[in-house]
């Protein structure tokens, strides 16, 4: 059996990432592919949080630009976390792994509220959880959201899965001379502006000291590799 270097995590999946090719909407196939990458980690023990975008369906930034009200963009945008949610809930199930879903805006009979000290038990207890609804304010992303979660939890470790493999200094997909950092501490990742996140969620991360690791969630057994302490993808600390 591998031998855990990180027993509890917070696990980042993008809104797009659900998406698959289409870009929009949710690939019942990518859901099952992520949900065995989850399965994998919890067969070695592994402690399992997950915080989920909702790009794939609604995008508070995008309707406010289309002349939508922020905050009602954003209440809609909380609302796509929890559809997808739902729909991660089922393809984890189906693997056979126990999932509960909260949410930070009270949605009784569809999901749990928000609860901290439940959230600990349940991961202790071997279940997978998955947060939704952000951290239930406007203005606010689901990065911040997945930070907020990670350290409320006493994670060890969050993670950010995105569609290449890590932290580059220019966009990899437009610049084919961009960058790599294999490691990067947090002022340098925001004075940077490198856009892995947004300033909030990593200075949040910084000080309260949760190391963030982005990796390409298209690669075989990168989840499991990283919790294990396979040298991948980009280390922000």
């Amino acid at each position: 059996m591998s031998k855990l270097l990180h027993q509890r995590i917070l696990v980042k999946f993008s809104g797009e990432s659900v998406a698959g090719d289409d870009e929009h909407g949710i690939d019942p196939k990518i859901l099952d592919q992520m949900a065995s990458s989850v399965a994998s980690c919890r067969e070695i023990g592994a402690q399992i949080g997950i915080v989920i975008g909702g790009g794939n369906l609604f995008r508070g930034e995008k309707l406010n630009k289309a002349g939508m009200d922020r905050v009602a963009g954003d209440h809609m945008g909380m609302l796509a976390t929890v559809m997808n949610g739902i729909a991660f809930r089922d393809a984890l199930e189906r693997a056979g792994i126990k999932t509960r879903v909260m949410s930070a805006i009270s949605m009784s009979g569809i999901v749990e509220h928000y609860d901290r000290r439940l959230a600990i038990q349940l991961l202790s207890d071997g279940y997978v959880v998955i947060f939704t609804a952000g951290t239930g304010n406007p203005f606010f992303t689901t990065d911040t959201a997945g930070c907020l979660r990670a350290i409320e939890t006493q994670s060890d470790l969050m993670l950010k899965a995105t569609r290449v493999d890590g932290v580059y200094d220019s966009d990899p997909e437009i610049n084919s001379d961009a960058i790599f950092y294999p490691e990067l501490s947090f002022d340098d990742a925001i004075s940077q502006n490198l856009k892995v996140m947004d300033a909030t969620a990593l200075t949040l991360a910084r000080d309260h000291k949760l190391p963030i690791k982005v990796f390409n969630v298209n690669t075989k057994d990168a989840l499991k590799d990283i919790i294990c302490g396979e040298k991948i993808g980009t280390l922000i600390s």
